[in-house]
């Protein structure tokens, strides 16, 4: 696998944003459900930070599949995350979550005006470390 056509410097800005993000998301987190319902601006926060994430990922698995593999990076967002595991870019692990990220994207990006705050406040409390496991395993990949 040749990884000299990797744009690393774009990676590592993406994964910054992405621990970036992290952090301000285990700020929300820590607050109590009461709180986090309490002000409308912990919700569209979490949103945001969310789906600037699951972009970052995405953005990191198409340029990777692309230069590695001279993919095609017309994939939909489940492909991509399919192909990163099929590849062995990133281990099984991680598969069912990473599907499920992608499918959680497209609702963040399409069916909006669908996301509950309950859905949010859930992802904050069991799936920030399946984010932080991507990262880690993309910079294990890199390196």
């Amino acid at each position: 696998m040749n990884k000299s056509k990797l744009n690393i410097e774009m990676i590592n800005s993406r994964i910054s944003l992405i621990k970036d993000n992290l952090n301000k998301l285990h700020e929300l987190e820590n607050l109590t459900k009461e709180d986090f319902f309490k002000d409308y601006r912990n919700y569209n926060t979490a949103e945001n930070l969310l789906r600037q994430s699951l972009e970052a990922i995405f953005d990191i698995g198409r340029h990777i599949l692309a230069k590695i593999n001279g993919l095609s990076v017309d994939f939909e967002y489940k492909i991509i995350a399919k192909k990163l595991i099929e590849k062995e870019i990133i281990t099984s692990s991680l598969q069912e979550s990473l599907i499920n990220m992608a499918g959680y994207r497209n609702r963040l990006i399409h069916f909006y005006h669908d996301i509950l705050v309950d859905e949010i406040y859930d992802i904050l409390h069991k799936h920030l470390n399946d984010i932080e496991k991507f990262v880690k395993e993309i910079i294990i990949f890199i390196s």
